[in-house]
């Protein structure tokens, strides 16, 4: 009887997965809320118009044709019951023998959800377009705005958090102001956004080391990005936020807001825990043991963001897509040991191949082995690594050209705005924006 194996998202994690079981004489179905594979570290060039979504999305049905064992079902999973081996979805029950939890991850907002609607987060392309749309429809609404207040506050950008995703796009808007809308209207200059980028520690890219995370400082300080270290949110609204840094209190007057601060692992997590009685950390990710297992549950891997996974000196790996995409090849290779019954001896152990982020038009930060990298070698690094990841060829080509025509034109074509503004601007008594 073939094994049944049943693999959840088709992201990094999972999507390597399956196309590793490619061979395995087994029935391989793989269950995604979404048709399609997204390319997540692109996001933000889609919520700066660099890129259109179509870009970085591939329809899992097309990557995964040519796996004749492998099923795409397109549902959306409610819960687990590992007792009888069977994913609960919200069209039907799905059996396993195996089960890989690839589900991935979500904002954090530090138990202040209700900031969510003011500050979007960057993890889908339906957050990358309102994000979009935000950024764009502020320039619009400040061309035809007269009160000089309401208009600064209409160009000023915050970006929460100084990670990869918050120096990107801090980086990213910066250049949209200062070089590609500069002729594009008549009443206003662009260039005077003020661009902020909001962080707690005492750095940006805390995760790269100092000598990195400096150049990437004055990176950002070329590019006229004004840096708020040492600063936290207390109160997030629809026209401002409130900022506390020391002991004193600040407000800033925005009305885009772009939440890059915190992750949380996905609803599911929590549900295969509490089924299977597991460890989570304090992100909400499950406790694997060093070879991906909930413990006490051989069958069931827990891989990508949804797994709190310990590397050589005791610490948790990051929430990256290549830790993600080897811990999906290694659950594979399990799988397939497990199936021909023999034993699975290695622990999974992630090679740290390097890491790297973009800080505007042709300049990053990369460490790959003991070399630290920075400016224009570093960019071409970042480029020719993504490119390479990029999962479909049509989507690489595309990329290539869109990158290549940004570069030396300055020029961005997907600056469409599309969809509907939710939010709720206060009016004080007179009628004006409080």
């Amino acid at each position: 009887m073939r094994s049944r194996i049943v693999i959840v998202g088709g992201g990094f994690g999972g999507l390597r997965a399956a196309r590793a079981l490619k061979r395995a004489r087994a029935d391989v179905t793989l269950l995604d809320r979404r048709n399609f594979h997204l390319f997540q570290p692109l996001l933000y060039q889609v919520a700066t118009g660099e890129l259109s979504p179509a870009n970085i999305a591939s329809p899992l049905r097309l990557l995964l044709r040519h796996h004749r064992n492998c099923t795409v079902l397109m549902s959306d999973v409610r819960d687990f019951d590992v007792t009888r081996q069977v994913v609960l979805t919200d069209k039907s029950e799905v059996p396993f023998d195996y089960l890989i939890l690839a589900c991935g991850a979500s904002h954090s907002y530090f138990g202040h959800d209700e900031w969510e609607p003011h500050a979007p987060g960057l993890k889908t392309i339906e957050q990358a377009t309102e994000i979009r749309r935000r950024i764009l429809t502020s320039f619009e609404e400040a061309e035809r705005e007269n009160n000089p207040l309401r208009q600064r506050a209409l160009l000023t950008f915050a970006v929460i958090g100084a990670g990869p995703t918050g120096v990107e796009m801090a980086g990213a808007i910066s250049e949209i102001a200062r070089h590609t809308l500069r002729h594009d209207f008549r009443r206003i200059d662009p260039a005077d956004a003020r661009v902020t980028l909001i962080e707690a520690g005492s750095r940006v890219l805390s995760s790269f080391p100092d000598d990195l995370s400096q150049r990437a400082a004055e990176a950002l300080h070329r590019l006229e990005v004004e840096l708020l270290l040492d600063t936290l949110v207390t109160h997030v609204a629809s026209d401002h936020l409130i900022l506390k840094s020391a002991e004193q209190s600040e407000k800033l007057e925005t009305r885009t807001v772009i939440w890059a601060a915190g992750v949380a692992a996905s609803s599911l997590v929590g549900k295969l825990a509490g089924e299977t009685g597991a460890t989570v950390d304090k992100s909400g990710r499950i406790q694997v043991d060093e070879r991906l297992n909930v413990p006490g549950n051989g069958n069931v891997f827990v891989i990508g963001d949804a797994a709190c996974c310990l590397d050589r000196s005791g610490e948790p790996l990051p929430g990256m897509a290549p830790v993600a995409m080897q811990q999906g090849q290694y659950a594979a290779r399990a799988i397939r040991a497990r199936m021909r019954s023999r034993p699975v001896d290695e622990p999974f152990v992630y090679r740290n191949r390097g890491s790297m982020a973009v800080i505007g038009r042709y300049h990053a930060i990369a460490v790959i082995g003991k070399r630290h990298l920075s400016g224009f070698p570093a960019w071409l690094v970042w480029g020719l690594i993504h490119l390479r990841e990029i999962t479909q060829f049509q989507n690489r080509l595309m990329v290539m050209m869109q990158w290549a025509w940004t570069f030396f034109s300055r020029r961005r074509c997907a600056r469409l705005i599309t969809g509907e503004d939710s939010r709720k601007i206060p009016l004080d008594s007179s009628g004006e924006n409080a």
